[in-house]
């Protein structure tokens, strides 16, 4: 394309004149036709440049627009599922109450919250419609970071309560005090049971971790830090990830995930792009006295889960405890 454009600048020398003759075309004749032959192919090459220029191009409109849908059907993506999930998330106390409520069947009930002793926060999510509810035995609390439901088993005072504030399936919030069914410290488990007279709950929808991937989306849904009801997102970050467990033995196939978890979160719900639990956030890992998420974070297997919870919810103890 250059080398047609630089023969049109070349200026060509005068012509000789020369008589005509009957026998062949004159000098003037052939200079025209050598003229057009260079200036034709010029002309075609200079209507392609203008019509396509690499360098100058811009997305076109449609380009931009479609982009910008793609964009806000993620954005709707990520807003339906915690709208739809979260009803079925739960937020839990571990509470202390006043000796004067010692005796009282309806001791959490009675109390107020701010002559309630907090000493501890997590996350769990419902079951099923009869009111239980999963969590997990660890309590993240960053202060202490005591067990809240083993500290609640072992409770010899009286004083101990977990208090569990929901909402039911037409969105009304209320509490309750949750009492436990079953607990599995080696894979940091517990069931809840709570009173739902009155109210409707809505339980999750369970999926499944036998086949997730590296690099998939997750969300994570919880109460970091006692704020209510936190959607984060991330990745799976990868799988079978062996992490202890409270009574000091091993959690085999956890799963590792981006998404922020943080003191409270522990016990929520790991839940994949379609809404579906795929794993019980429980840790992170945190460097020694820094007392900040590193961004390795660690649910239980929702697998792992489904074999464990009906046992507890049955007999009180895993099955391998009852032999």
């Amino acid at each position: 394309m250059v080398v047609f454009g630089s023969l049109t600048q070349i200026k060509l020398p005068p012509p000789i004149p020369t008589t005509s003759s009957s026998s062949g075309p004159s000098q003037k004749t052939l200079l025209t036709k050598r003229r057009s032959l260079l200036l034709g192919p010029t002309a075609v090459v200079a209507s392609l440049l203008h019509f396509y220029n690499p360098i100058s191009s811009q997305p076109s409109a449609i380009a931009q627009q479609q982009l910008q849908d793609d964009l806000q059907q993620e954005e709707d993506r990520a807003m339906n599922l915690f709208q739809e999930t979260s009803p079925s998330v739960v937020f839990i106390k571990d509470i202390e109450i006043d000796k004067s409520l010692k005796g009282s069947p309806n001791a959490v009930s009675q109390s107020e919250d701010d002559n309630t002793k907090v000493e501890g926060t997590g996350s769990g999510f419902i079951w099923d419609k009869f009111g239980h509810i999963v969590s997990k035995c660890l309590d993240l609390f960053h202060v202490t970071n005591y067990h809240v439901i083993s500290r609640l088993a072992t409770d010899q005072t009286g004083l101990q309560r977990c208090k569990v504030y929901m909402v039911d399936a037409r969105g009304n919030g209320f509490s309750s005090e949750g009492k436990i069914v079953g607990l599995d410290a080696s894979r940091d488990l517990a069931v809840l049971k709570v009173d739902i007279e009155g109210h409707e709950l809505k339980p999750v929808v369970l999926g499944t971790s036998s086949d997730l991937r590296v690099g998939q989306t997750c969300f994570a849904i919880g109460n970091p830090y006692g704020y209510e009801n936190t959607l984060t997102t991330g990745v799976v970050s990868g799988l079978g990830r062996e992490i202890p467990s409270p009574d000091g033995k091993a959690i085999k196939g956890a799963i590792q995930t981006d998404a922020a978890i943080n003191a409270g979160n522990s016990g929520g719900p790991l839940i994949n792009s379609y809404g579906r639990v795929i794993g019980v956030n429980t840790s992170t890992f945190t460097r020694k006295g820094s007392g900040t998420s590193s961004g390795v974070n660690f649910a239980i297997p929702i697998d792992s889960v489904v074999r464990t919870v009906p046992y507890l919810i049955v007999y009180g103890t895993p099955y391998s405890n009852r032999f």
